[in-house]
């Protein structure tokens, strides 16, 4: 199959309430770029969504992880083994509060614009 990289939307996974994302998304929108914005919390991804995204960002699925919100303990990520992407993906599905934020995913690369400085990499 071939992948016409350029064709595909720009992405930002976004929590309104967080100021990183809101920066992310002016930053994109001042660069002329409209993505199609997901608001995770009211539309998580699904499970093979965020394998793509992991893929995409080139990172272990531990880097994906808000370890400071209490679903983190809730989902027994604590005690886990978080060298397992499965396993952490699978929580973040079930508990999209765990995702970090914002995560931009742009002509089939993607960063997790914290800052949102690290767009500037991405868009090239």
């Amino acid at each position: 199959m071939v992948r016409y990289k350029h064709l595909m939307p720009t992405t930002i996974y976004h929590n309104p309430r967080c100021s990183k994302s809101r920066q992310a998304l002016a930053m994109l929108e001042e660069k002329g770029i409209h993505p199609v914005v997901v608001d995770y919390l009211k539309t998580p991804p699904t499970l093979p969504e965020l394998q793509e995204i992991r893929r995409a960002l080139d990172i272990p699925a531990k880097e994906m992880l808000r370890r400071k919100e209490a679903e983190f303990n809730t989902a027994g990520l604590d005690r886990a083994n978080l060298e397992d992407d499965a396993l952490v993906l699978s929580a973040i599905a079930t508990h999209p509060k765990l995702l970090e934020r914002p995560v931009v995913v742009h002509n089939g690369d993607a960063v997790i614009a914290r800052p949102p400085e690290k767009l500037l990499a991405l868009l090239g």
